[in-house]
């Protein structure tokens, strides 16, 4: 006896996993991880410039699914 109530107690927690968990706080979750921060954030622009070496190699005359359109 008494499993009706621990098992009630289960479903209610899961239920509010399930639907209420719009509330994470990223950061803290991060922190309990251990993820360090990263010093270096590439933007788009960073990563544009970092290689625009390959875009005059391999410009836009060559398909973007890896074919070589043969």
């Amino acid at each position: 006896m008494g499993r009706g109530r621990a098992k009630a107690k289960q479903v209610k927690v899961a239920r509010q996993l399930k639907y209420n968990s719009g509330g994470t706080d990223l950061d803290r979750l991060k922190n309990e991880l251990g993820v360090a921060e990263s010093a270096e954030d590439d933007s788009y622009d960073a990563l544009t410039d970092k290689y625009a070496d390959y875009a005059d190699d391999y410009g836009a005359d060559e398909p973007r699914d890896g074919t070589s359109g043969r």
